[in-house]
């Protein structure tokens, strides 16, 4: 019961890492906010939650891109929940092409999501991340609890990754934000650390001969990535979800501005 009684806010969750993050912050003794695009996926993950426990998790559908959409999402959780202390900036898309060949509503729309979104989800959760924190110090001269700020990069940020420019550009911005959020926020115990997954076995990674052909890689790319792993098989969303719930919990008090590669070795020096 690593995080129990805290409230989490877990973007992008109705599949993959984030739902794997919702359901291991459930059975860690937290309540979730399931965030999502898509109603079914959402509550798919909802009944998964409330299958370790009941009336631990909420679904709310929308946009992070959509800034007033977040002011309602973090708000959403207060009113559920009565508070918001650990907030998870996973959601995430990829529209791939080299970059001669760029649209720019593929640029556009990846920034929007995997940059934006984490601005507008870090500025939505102020009055309920900074400001009480702030006030707690005000009053009484110390925090009483760290709250948690998680965000997302990736390895393919880490050396750059052809025909992902956007996405790569929008990821390390993400590492940008945590490095400078960490400094502003480090006075109220807020904080902000950055996880980078390897190559991890969800929907985008699958072998596109065998999705709906505009998501996945094709089997033989895939299959050599795969090759090249130290451990010679992708990561599970719960690998990724473990390590995000370490800086989630009290375990990383004293770990703030911080990024952890989480590719099973593929990126060891």
């Amino acid at each position: 019961m690593l995080i129990k009684d805290r409230v989490a806010l877990v973007t992008g969750a109705g599949r993959g890492i984030g739902q794997a993050i919702a359901q291991l912050f459930v059975e860690e003794g937290a309540c979730v906010i399931v965030n999502d695009l898509e109603p079914d996926v959402a509550a798919q993950t909802v009944t998964l939650c409330e299958q370790i426990r009941p009336d631990s998790a909420q679904a709310s559908i929308g946009s992070v891109a959509d800034a007033a959409y977040t002011a309602k999402l973090m708000k959403s959780a207060v009113d559920r929940f009565g508070k918001l202390d650990i907030l998870i900036n996973n959601a995430g898309m990829t529209r791939d092409a080299m970059a001669h060949r760029m649209s720019s509503e593929d640029w556009q729309s990846v920034i929007d999501v995997n940059l934006t979104g984490t601005f507008n989800c870090i500025r939505a959760a102020t009055p309920y991340l900074r400001d009480v924190a702030k006030a707690e110090l005000e009053e009484t001269g110390q925090v009483s609890y760290h709250r948690k700020i998680v965000n997302f990069y990736s390895t393919a940020a880490i050396n750059g990754n052809i025909g992902q420019l956007n996405y790569v550009a929008a990821k390390m911005g993400n590492l940008g934000i945590s490095r400078t959020l960490a400094r502003e926020w480090a006075r109220f115990r807020i904080n902000v650390n950055t996880v980078a997954p390897g190559f991890t076995d969800t929907r985008l990674t699958q072998a596109k001969e065998q999705g709906d052909g505009t998501l996945g890689i094709p089997n033989a790319q895939r299959q050599r990535f795969i090759d090249n792993l130290p451990f010679g098989q992708p990561a599970s969303a719960m690998d990724v979800a473990r390590v995000v719930l370490f800086f989630a919990s009290p375990l990383s008090d004293w770990v703030t501005g911080q990024e952890l590669n989480t590719s099973g070795g593929h990126q060891i020096p």
